[in-house]
């Protein structure tokens, strides 16, 4: 069974889908939800769904706390679900290629930071593109720029608003991340060492 933490900074709802997807699943153990966000709505999912959750701050990300506490939960997968910031390189080195993250467009466009959320899909109307999407890829030390593991395309209608489109970049989300982190989990364990 490999050890799987979530990361969120918002309402969580990518993370609801998740633990549901897995709850009848011996393959994995989600262990934690971490948060940098005190008000966020995944506090409220976390309580509700019966899964423990820690709040952290800037310093413990970059501190080595929440390093420690990765190492010593003995994590082997972690999942980023809407968290909003950077990994510093110490996690990123300890866990390479055992972080992912999924980017509500098709990278390398629309990524980097302050591309987020609405200000993707803002974006993407905007400039009036004709498809949009979902990214799933390693996280390395800069914004959206780790190997690219997954994506799909939804097509994106002249009269979409930023709205339509995340709708539909929702639908792709909670369809396909479960189902990748699953295969990941599966290449992990049967790697032998699932423990980093």
């Amino acid at each position: 069974m490999a050890n799987v933490v979530l990361f969120a900074s918002g309402s969580g709802s990518n993370v609801e889908n998740i633990v549901n997807f897995f709850k009848n699943d011996n393959s994995v153990n989600i262990t934690c939800i971490l948060t940098n966000n005190p008000e966020a709505y995944v506090i409220q999912r976390a309580k509700k769904l019966g899964i423990p959750f820690k709040i952290f701050t800037r310093r413990e990300l970059k501190d080595n706390t929440i390093l420690d506490f990765l190492l010593n939960n003995k994590t082997d997968l972690i999942v980023l679900a809407g968290f909003l910031w950077l990994m510093p390189s110490d996690i990123t080195s300890a866990f390479k290629n055992r972080i992912i993250n999924i980017h509500p467009a098709l990278l390398p466009r629309y990524g980097g930071k302050g591309m987020y959320g609405n200000h993707v899909h803002e974006a993407v109307v905007g400039n009036k593109e004709k498809e949009s999407g979902i990214t799933i890829h390693y996280v390395n030390e800069n914004y959206d720029e780790g190997n690219i593991i997954f994506q799909a395309k939804c097509e994106v209608l002249p009269e979409d608003s930023p709205e339509d489109v995340a709708q539909k970049v929702h639908k792709l989300e909670y369809e396909y991340y479960p189902k990748v982190i699953k295969q990941i989990v599966s290449s992990i364990t049967s790697a032998g060492d699932a423990s980093v």
